[in-house]
């Protein structure tokens, strides 16, 4: 009964309603927006981490995991870590942040493919000049790039795209790293060391004997970084989260409080005429209750539905700096944000509802 009122109600005043969903739904497309980009981003970066093959991960002192502009490394240190019992390789690199979550990394070529088992290639070959960059196809398709083409936005010169190689070994752009060093001015200076090692299960007793020995410096295992990397390790990330979500309530309470107000006011002589019938206040409330849940389930359906669409256009616009994910876990909790919200929303103007004299209802116009 309560649901067929509130249908009716819905559908014949579809502008209204179709209003207060799509305005419910685009706080919840923002959260799990804004959610799938976090999560694309860490797990981007899990897999190009893995992807280069080494089993440590070696930063400056007072580096943080998801640091990457500080080059303050000697690279003599590379041959030192080398040395050390159990690692068979070592490598550096030197990252160069080019715009937002962009990033250049400079490598030893050779060392590189080593450690790596070496670059597959979609179009084109390795480095040939100085000035030679490879682009990952996910980046190639961003910057609408091929090889024996030009990258013209890094780190303020141009770049001749040597070739396009698969995504997923730890950059999307590569660069000779003395020519990287040379244009930072951090000559013989690293950003980072990996470390191979001769048995994984030997990973963290290296690790503690290089802490010990390398007091201050940010040493971690590479097979680590699936925790280590997590939405709920990023503090800013977490924060910013919760700043969204708690945009998304306000929004979705102040939708539903005035589409909810609109309709009482509206239907003033319906609820005098209900009242008059019989109807409980406990009934009338549960009629606005009701139709605010429709709106707030109907917004976290749109929302969700809107989330795959964003989605779609940052896959095709930047795939490369935006990674999204769809992170199914979050829809209950962005559909529970906005049902919650619109029913806090309606609280107020159920309580109007309520309390309408049956008589002076009657007599509205």
């Amino acid at each position: 009964m309560i649901f067929k009122i509130v249908w009716e109600n819905v559908r014949f005043r579809p502008l209204r309603t179709f209003l207060s969903v799509l305005l419910i739904a685009v706080p919840v497309m923002l959260i799990l927006t804004l959610v799938g980009i976090s999560t694309g981003f860490i797990e981007d970066s899990k897999k190009r981490s893995m992807g280069i093959g080494a089993d440590i991960l070696v930063k400056p002192p007072g580096s943080s995991l998801m640091s990457f502009s500080n080059t303050s490394m000697p690279e003599a240190l590379i041959g030192a870590f080398g040395k050390e019992p159990h690692v068979v390789q070592a490598t550096g690199t030197v990252v160069a942040p080019i715009g937002g979550f962009d990033s250049v990394t400079g490598i030893d070529p050779a060392a590189f493919e080593k450690m790596s088992g070496g670059f597959t290639f979609d179009e084109g070959t390795s480095f040939q000049g100085r000035y030679d960059i490879l682009v990952d196809s996910f980046d190639a398709q961003q910057r609408h790039v091929r090889a024996g083409g030009t990258v013209h936005d890094v780190l303020n010169r141009d770049w001749h795209v040597a070739g396009i190689v698969e995504p997923g070994k730890l950059a999307h752009l590569f660069v000779q790293m003395p020519v990287l060093q040379e244009l930072l001015g951090y000559e013989k200076h690293v950003s980072q060391i990996y470390l191979k090692l001769d048995d994984t299960r030997n990973t963290h007793e290296v690790i503690d004997a290089l802490k010990k020995k390398y007091e201050g410096y940010g040493i971690w295992a590479v097979a680590d970084l699936k925790t280590l990397l997590s939405f709920d390790n990023i503090p800013l990330l977490r924060n910013f989260i919760r700043v969204i979500i708690g945009i998304g309530v306000v929004i979705g309470f102040a939708v539903v409080s005035l589409s909810m107000y609109m309709a009482v006011l509206q239907r003033t002589r319906e609820i005098g005429i209900l009242k008059s019938l019989g109807a409980t206040k406990g009934f009338v409330m549960s009629l606005i209750l009701a139709e605010a849940f429709c709106l707030g389930l109907g917004g976290a359906l749109v929302g969700i539905a809107l989330s795959f669409v964003s989605r779609a256009i940052m896959q095709a616009v930047a795939p490369a700096s935006l990674p999204d994910a769809i992170v199914y876990s979050w829809w209950p909790i962005a559909g529970g944000i906005a049902m919650g919200a619109a029913l806090l929303g309606a609280l107020y103007p159920g309580m109007l509802a309520v309390r309408q004299d049956p008589i002076e209802a009657l007599a509205y116009e």
